[in-house]
């Protein structure tokens, strides 16, 4: 079960299919397991961020791993509107766009995805990519 819980308003302001958007998105992620994904404001990332992370802001998108557990819960992610928007914004791309290319990069982070070294972004990427077009999305690496 994939869980939207939309926070911010702006989010649905912005775009009135936003959870339908986020759906497919991780839907289109990942096959198996439940997740809940925020679409919230950019102070909630960064009290996110500071508190898990120990780094200061707002970020576009954070995933948390769900430890195993007996209901595949594959874990949590939280987008910040105004980050995300502005963005999209400086690449000259759709906000939808931008939304489906995080909530597909937050889900492979879920399901064990990294990018820390070269050949692992690139084989998230790809992914990224694959999820992507499946979806209409353009390359958001183009």
């Amino acid at each position: 079960m994939i869980d939207i819980e939309i926070e911010d308003p702006a989010w649905s302001e912005a775009l009135p299919n936003a959870e339908q958007l986020a759906l497919e998105a991780a839907e289109a992620a990942t096959a198996e397991g439940g997740l809940t994904i925020l679409l919230t404001n950019d102070a909630t990332v960064a009290e996110l961020n500071q508190r898990f992370r120990d780094k200061a802001g707002p970020t576009n998108v954070l995933s948390f791993p769900a430890p195993a557990n007996p209901e595949n819960h594959l874990g949590d992610i939280a987008l910040a509107y105004a980050v995300c928007a502005r963005e999209a914004a400086e690449q000259g791309k759709p906000l939808a766009h931008h939304l489906q290319h995080l909530v597909a990069h937050g889900v492979l982070h879920l399901v064990g995805y990294d990018h820390q070294t070269e050949t692992e972004a690139e084989e998230m990427e790809a992914l990224e990519r694959r999820i992507l077009a499946g979806l209409d999305v353009p390359d958001p690496y183009a």
